[in-house]
C-alpha cells in the first residue's frame, strides 16, 4: 500500500478523496425506462427538445387579445373566444379582440394581451382602462424552451420537476445508467440486534440500520449480509461472496487497531487497500481499497465515525460509481457561539446547530458532546462545523466554515 501521509501517519482528507476518484470508474451499462421509473434516475444521455416551449405565441393571463393598430386605440370590437385546447380560427382584424384565457394559443391578427382587470366589456365592445403596450402579456413560442436545445444533461440525477420537464417536450422514456449493488454488513462479537437483551459489555447494532438507510437514501440495491463475527474466515467469505454480486462493498467496524480487528488483513489477502487511516475526526480508521472489481469502504465502527466517514467520503464515491456529477455541499461562513476544543493534525467535523433569531442565521454552536460514540448529539445537529487540519481551538466570535447536512 502507497501512502503520501503527513508527519503522523495519516492521509489528508483531500488527497484521500482524491485517491478514491482516481481509482473508481463509474459504471456504463444503461436502460431505457419509462417516466414514471426514473425518479432519482441517473441520466444517461444528454437530453434535447424535439419541440418549442410554449409551441406556439401564447397568452400570458386571463384577458383579451387585441388587434392594435393605432396608438392610443381604447375600444375593440369582441368578436370571439380562445381557450387552452380550443384556439379561435379566425383572425383578429385591426381594432377588433377576443376574450382569452391563460395558456390559450394567441390567434393570427392578435398583437397584445390585456388582462380581464383592466378593461369594461360592453355588450359587444371592449374598452381599454389603462395605456397597453404592443407585445404585451404574451408568451412567445419557444421562450422557455427551443427546438434541438439540451434540457437536462447526462450524469444528471433525476428529480420529480426533471421528470415533469421531460414530459412536457413529449418525452415518454429516456435512457439511465443501471442501479449499482451495494453489499454491506458489520463485524464485532460485541454486537446485538435491536431488539434482545444486552449482556455485559454488549452494544446494540446501530451502524447497520443507519448505513441501510442512507444508502436506500440514495436509491441504491443493498445486499445486507447481516452482523458477522470477528472471525477471519467469515469475513473473508463474506467479502469473497459480496464480491461476486456487488459493485461495492462497506463494512462497519474491523478496520481499527484491535487485536480482533480482521477487516485489513483480510483485504489485504483478498484485494488491495489503497489507504487505511486519514486525518479526519471522527473517523480516522478508514479504508478504502478493492475485492475483485467490487470498490471497498471500511467504515470505522463507532457510530458517529461511521456516518461521517460515509457523508464525507465513501458517498462520494459512490457518487461517481453511479455516473452521477457531484457537487460539494453547501458551505457557510457563520460566527461561533460558544467555544470548540481542537488539536491540529485532523480535520475536524464537529456536529453543529444553525441558531437563528427572526428567521435570520446569526451563528452556530456546538449540538452537544463531540464524542465520536454519542449518536444523540449527531441527531440533534443540522450541520456541521468544519475545522480545517492545522486549526487549532475555536473561540466566541470567531467564523467558522459551516456544512449543512
Amino acid at each position: 500500500m502507497n501512502c503520501d501521509c503527513n508527519t503522523n501517519g495519516l492521509m489528508p482528507l483531500e488527497q484521500a478523496k482524491k485517491l478514491m476518484l482516481d481509482n473508481i470508474q463509474p459504471v456504463t451499462e444503461t436502460e431505457v425506462l419509462g417516466l414514471e421509473s426514473v425518479n432519482h434516475r441517473i441520466l444517461a444521455e444528454d437530453l434535447h427538445s424535439t419541440i418549442n416551449v410554449p409551441p406556439a405565441d401564447n397568452s400570458a393571463m386571463d384577458g383579451y387579445a387585441l388587434h392594435i393598430s393605432e396608438l392610443n386605440e381604447t375600444e375593440f370590437e369582441l368578436v370571439g373566444i380562445a381557450y387552452a385546447g380550443a384556439p379561435f380560427d379566425g383572425v383578429v382584424k385591426p381594432g377588433q379582440c377576443i376574450r382569452i384565457m391563460t395558456g390559450a394559443v394567441l390567434p393570427k391578427g392578435a398583437n397584445s394581451v390585456v388582462m380581464q382587470e383592466n378593461v369594461t366589456v360592453n355588450s359587444a365592445t371592449v374598452k381599454i382602462e389603462v395605456p397597453t403596450q404592443l407585445g404585451e402579456n404574451i408568451r412567445k413560442a419557444g421562450s422557455d424552451i427551443q427546438r434541438g436545445q439540451i434540457i437536462l444533461s447526462k450524469h444528471k440525477r433525476l428529480t420529480p420537476v426533471d421528470i415533469g420537464l421531460i414530459a412536457s417536450v413529449g418525452l415518454s422514456k429516456v435512457s439511465v445508467f443501471r442501479k449499482i449493488k451495494v453489499g454491506i454488513f458489520s463485524t464485532g462479537d460485541e454486537l446485538v440486534k435491536p431488539g434482545n437483551v444486552l449482556d455485559s459489555g454488549q452494544i446494540y447494532d446501530s451502524n447497520r440500520y443507519m448505513l441501510k438507510a442512507m444508502l436506500e437514501e440514495m436509491k441504491l440495491i443493498v445486499v445486507d449480509k447481516g452482523q458477522i463475527p470477528d472471525k477471519a474466515e467469515l469475513i473473508k467469505q463474506t467479502f469473497l461472496e459480496l464480491s461476486q454480486e456487488c459493485d461495492a462493498i462497506i463494512s462497519s467496524g474491523g478496520v481499527s487497531v484491535g487485536d480482533a480487528d480482521y477487516t485489513k488483513d483480510v483485504i489485504d489477502e483478498v484485494g488491495q487497500v489503497n489507504f487505511w487511516k486519514i486525518a479526519i475526526k471522527p473517523g480516522k480508521p478508514f479504508a478504502y481499497g478493492k475485492i475483485g472489481n467490487a470498490e471497498f469502504f471500511g467504515l470505522p465502527g463507532n457510530p458517529v465515525s461511521a456516518v461521517v466517514t460515509f457523508e464525507k467520503i465513501a458517498k462520494l464515491g459512490l457518487e461517481k460509481l453511479m455516473a452521477k456529477s457531484t457537487q460539494e455541499k453547501l458551505e457557510l461562513e457563520l460566527p461561533l457561539i460558544g467555544n470548540l476544543r481542537k488539536k491540529p493534525g485532523r480535520t475536524d467535523f464537529q456536529r453543529g446547530k444553525l441558531i437563528s433569531e427572526n428567521g435570520v442565521l446569526v451563528g452556530v454552536a456546538s449540538s452537544g458532546k463531540q464524542n465520536s460514540g454519542v449518536l444523540s448529539s449527531l441527531a440533534q445537529a443540522d450541520c456541521y462545523i468544519v475545522l480545517a487540519q492545522d486549526d487549532a481551538n475555536a473561540s466566541e466570535g470567531e467564523v467558522v466554515k459551516v456544512q449543512l447536512k
